[in-house]
């Protein structure tokens, strides 16, 4: 696996939304950061093909 260069960036997430994300990856033995990056591999891989019809 090659690893690839993170950079540091920041949000701003309602209380609400951050205590229950982080929850969530403490149930899924994950982190903020994880879910949060796949979700965002995932929105720009959808809104690709959308681009290329």
């Amino acid at each position: 696996m090659v690893k690839t260069k993170k950079v540091n960036t920041s949000l701003r997430l309602e209380k609400k939304v951050l205590k229950a994300l982080k929850i969530l990856a403490i149930e899924k033995e994950t982190s903020v950061q994880a879910i949060i990056e796949n979700l965002i591999h995932e929105y720009i891989e959808k809104n690709k093909e959308k681009s290329e019809r």
